[in-house]
């Protein structure tokens, strides 16, 4: 039997996953054609924490990627379903999908990306979602991917991106949002996500803001470039795991979605937060320093991407009703 054909129990290895439609992970009936069972990569990370919760609260059956036995035991712990493996572990990527109601796709190799190998983390992500958008054509079930609105300080100039903007030629992530916005085509409910450059919470641990903040401690000083007038788009993860759950349940194929709460703050007003809150100065650096002081993020720090959420909001009804980047700043926590 070849390992695309395996069932639902196979695929995750817990046979009570073949359980009745209907019945959640707590065993609890919900109405008829509201449950799904979801399957998602990257469901131990930032965003994953609040998605799985506000997933299964909504009567869903979640099932999650897990690369290491901690992350299985995180997604347990919030009764979710583990399957073991990883994006190059493309045959149980298939499988799994296959036997899902729904797939959200929220892993990326952030380690390769924070080591400069940008063409390799992208190569991986296109390549994830190619094996999943073979399992998922010609069923009309959702699909649920990742990007980022950073892509559109490369699109346009001078006003703030919507979800209507898009490069169809191309690019670092923009070739895997395209791909998933083109399997529409091939009966497959597809939507993307963009989140901002900084998602925040308490949850947030290894992101924009706390990487941004560890340089601080680093250099003593909280940089920003040139004048720092360039803006950052942002959303509290609680949101951004709404929206991923709103548009698992009613996206119209081929959405393009903003995970967007503030629309754009001025680069330098997040370094001076930043400094406020270590008790350091914010200092302005040229391009040439950013690679010295930002690390990685240097090719990031000077993008300019205000976005807006318009169209998203009055599509599904999605408001943002968590603090703002700054209010979480101001309260402490990340420091």
């Amino acid at each position: 039997m070849s390992v695309h054909d395996i069932n639902f129990a196979e695929a995750t290895g817990n046979p009570a996953a073949t359980a009745g439609r209907g019945i959640g992970a707590d065993g609890k009936t919900y109405p008829k054609g509201i449950t799904m069972r979801v399957f998602i990569t990257g469901a131990s990370g930032h965003v994953g924490s609040a998605l799985v919760p506000e997933l299964r609260e909504h009567g869903h059956v979640v099932l999650g990627l897990a690369r290491s036995d901690e992350s299985a035991r995180r997604l347990t712990g919030w009764g979710a379903e583990a399957v073991r493996g990883d994006l190059h572990d493309l045959d149980r990527l298939h499988a799994a999908a296959s036997a899902a109601d729904g797939v959200i796709h929220l892993a990326f190799r952030h380690d390769a990306m924070q080591v400069g190998d940008l063409a390799g983390a992208a190569e991986s992500d296109l390549v994830a979602l190619q094996t999943i958008g073979t399992a998922l054509a010609g069923t009309g079930k959702p699909l649920i991917s990742t990007s980022g609105t950073g892509m559109l300080a490369r699109i346009v100039n001078n006003r703030t991106g919507t979800e209507a903007d898009f490069d169809p030629n191309g690019g670092y992530r923009i070739d895997a949002e395209n791909f998933v916005v083109d399997l529409a085509g091939k009966d497959v409910r597809t939507s993307v996500v963009r989140l901002p450059a900084i998602t925040h919470s308490r949850l947030d641990l290894h992101g924009f803001a706390p990487t941004l903040i560890a340089f601080a401690r680093q250099n003593g000083f909280a940089a920003y470039p040139g004048e720092g007038a360039n803006r950052w788009p942002a959303v509290h993860t609680l949101d951004a795991a709404r929206l991923y759950r709103l548009a698992l349940e009613s996206a119209p194929a081929g959405s393009r979605l903003h995970a967007v709460q503030d629309e754009g703050i001025e680069f330098r007003t997040i370094a001076e937060t930043i400094g406020h809150g270590l008790g350091l100065p914010a200092r302005s650096i040229t391009a040439d320093e950013a690679p010295k002081y930002l690390g990685f993020l240097a090719q990031f720090a000077a993008m300019d991407s205000p976005a807006s959420s318009a169209y998203t909001r009055q599509l599904l009804d999605w408001q943002p009703t968590h603090p703002d980047l700054l209010t979480d700043l101001a309260e402490g926590f990340y420091f």
